[in-house]
């Protein structure tokens, strides 16, 4: 257990809040995932919850239940594709002959979260601070700070940028995941510069780098607090699902503290970008309309060199696509 100045760190301060906002999102507390349980619970090789991953996909293909073994067979060869998760993406948005998610009807999938889930291949690994599932799927993960951290969210980008994204090792769990969030729990801040370096961020999959961007919710009377985030229809979280995830992160005893109880607050820069980006419904929107996979050529020594990229949207052309749409 936790005590003296071990309390507030960046779990009890940030992670342990985030879970719990989770769950008022309509996500489900998974229960902490070890690697005692590869193979039955998660597929080793892609982190997907298999269970989970089967009932649902019987329950989006009837008419293909029994493929649900062949299609994760055909995810892990994907996955393994040098091509930034494309195979996959397009897997993902598909809707024949099988589908993974409803992108249309929230309610037609199953949500979950945990945190400390290792993504592992060899001798290789990386934890992330929390890893979201739509249907088994681990799509989105968050990685938290404590406020004022050493060298700010700009040390957490160096870190995927120089040891993540290139490492071979990783590229299967990179190439599943959809949407990385990075924050420390602050308001944007510069520092006296122009590009902020405290704040919430989030970017997608790319080979060696990327640029991580803000998120600001559509504010147009500037209220105190965002009309999504003010008016989100939050469920209450229950007090037996906070409990468990305290004890099974072994933070029981913030479970009073002032500080732990104002960071459970829904406009925490935290949980602010959790409810903008991770809601089901935006979640899926972002989904579907939101990447894009594009064939960048330039000349190199007279000849011409392709790279392929993956971009998401900014969070200015986000709320253009929904103002569209409505």
């Amino acid at each position: 257990m936790l005590n003296g100045a071990e309390k507030f760190n960046e779990a009890t301060r940030v992670q342990m809040p985030a879970l719990v906002h989770l769950t008022r999102l309509g996500y489900t507390y998974f229960g902490k995932i070890t690697e005692e349980m590869a193979g039955a619970i998660f597929d080793p090789d892609t982190n997907i919850l298999r269970e989970v991953f089967k009932t649902q996909f019987a329950k989006l293909n009837p008419k293909h239940e029994g493929e649900a073994e062949e299609v994760l067979r055909q995810i892990r060869q994907e996955l393994d594709n040098d091509d930034l998760g494309r195979s996959f993406y397009k897997r993902l948005t598909s809707v024949s002959p099988t589908r993974l998610v409803d992108l249309d009807h929230p309610e037609n999938n199953v949500y979950h979260c945990t945190a400390e889930f290792t993504c592992k291949r060899d001798q290789d690994e990386f934890r992330p601070d929390i890893t979201l599932f739509i249907n088994g799927l681990p799509l989105v993960f968050i990685e938290v700070k404590k406020p004022n951290n050493l060298g700010g969210m700009v040390a957490e980008s160096g870190r995927m940028n120089r040891q993540r994204f290139p490492n071979k090792k990783f590229r299967r769990f990179i190439n599943i995941t959809q949407l990385m969030i990075f924050s420390n729990n602050m308001e944007y801040d510069t520092l006296g510069g122009i590009v902020p370096i405290q704040g919430a961020f989030y970017c997608t999959a790319a080979r060696t780098s990327t640029p991580f961007n803000c998120f600001r919710e559509e504010n147009i009377g500037n209220a105190t607090v965002a009309p999504y985030i003010k008016n989100y229809p939050y469920m209450e979280y229950n007090v037996e699902v906070e409990r468990k995830i305290l004890t099974d992160f072994n933070c029981q005893v913030i479970h009073h503290a002032p500080e732990y109880q104002t960071n459970l607050n829904i406009n925490t820069p935290t949980n602010r970008i959790i409810t903008s980006m991770c809601s089901p419904e935006r979640l899926l929107y972002i989904l579907k309309y939101s990447i894009a996979y594009v064939k960048m050529e330039r000349e190199v020594d007279g000849k011409i060199e392709s790279t392929d990229q993956k971009h998401i949207m900014r969070y200015q052309q986000l709320f253009a696509a929904l103002a569209i749409r409505q």
